[in-house]
């Protein structure tokens, strides 16, 4: 539309196009065209005013600052599938331990099973530590308290348990390989799957919500109504 409205402005202006600057911030933040060096200008309101009744225009003068974009978007194939988690709680401590962890999954067709498989039990990882552990702390004058990994909590092997990974593949209708996608599956259901675990194993504390990360310090007093 600047490109368009660049050659209008010239001819509305009486000069060359290579003269002619655009301001974006013009005119109330609508634009304006200008000739270098010069107040001269036409806001680009004004200028499609202007072009809507010409006529007679002389050749490369737009008669419109109408654009027209078509985006022929690629058709998707989205995934589906179901986590489920199975955690347990200490009550004198507040540590959550992830017990068992299954996911079952639609991707469509595997082109490299064990890649997609290595792909979903990276995201459950990284959700598990952030539904426990992974948190961002600041002091209160507004120091980063977390910057390195010696003070960010990351899951290590021993705070994961194996991970079932079942797949019901039904291939997608709307690519050639009847793929679909996975690369954020695990951290997308792993992080409802924990928590919805924790808040059920606390639920004979009547508890209905607890905030991520459920660490052991806001899970111990959760429990002891802290």
């Amino acid at each position: 539309m600047i490109e368009k409205g660049r050659d209008a402005a010239a001819w509305a202006l009486e000069a060359a196009p290579s003269d002619i600057e655009y301001e974006p911030h013009a005119e109330g933040g609508q634009g304006r065209f200008t000739i270098a060096g010069t107040d001269r200008g036409i806001g680009i309101m004004d200028l499609a005013v202007k072009l809507r009744g010409a006529k007679g225009l002389p050749e490369g003068v737009p008669s419109t600052l109408d654009v027209t974009h078509v985006f022929d978007q690629a058709p998707q194939a989205y995934p589906n599938g179901c986590h489920v988690a199975e955690v347990e709680i200490d009550p004198d401590t507040g540590i959550v331990s992830v017990d068992r962890y299954v996911t079952v999954n639609d991707f469509g067709v595997m082109v490299n099973p064990l890649l997609v498989a290595g792909q979903a039990h990276g995201g459950i990882a990284q959700g598990i530590g952030q539904a426990l552990m992974e948190n961002v702390s600041f002091g209160e004058d507004g120091q980063l308290l977390t910057g390195s990994y010696l003070d960010y909590a990351l899951p290590r092997a021993g705070d994961l348990p194996d991970i079932g990974f079942v797949s019901h593949a039904v291939p997608a209708k709307t690519n050639p390989l009847g793929a679909k996608g996975c690369g954020e599956a695990g951290c997308a259901g792993s992080l409802p799957a924990v928590m919805n675990a924790i808040v059920d194993a606390l639920s004979t504390h009547g508890i209905r919500h607890i905030d991520m990360p459920a660490t052991p310090e806001r899970v111990w007093r959760a429990i002891h109504g802290g």
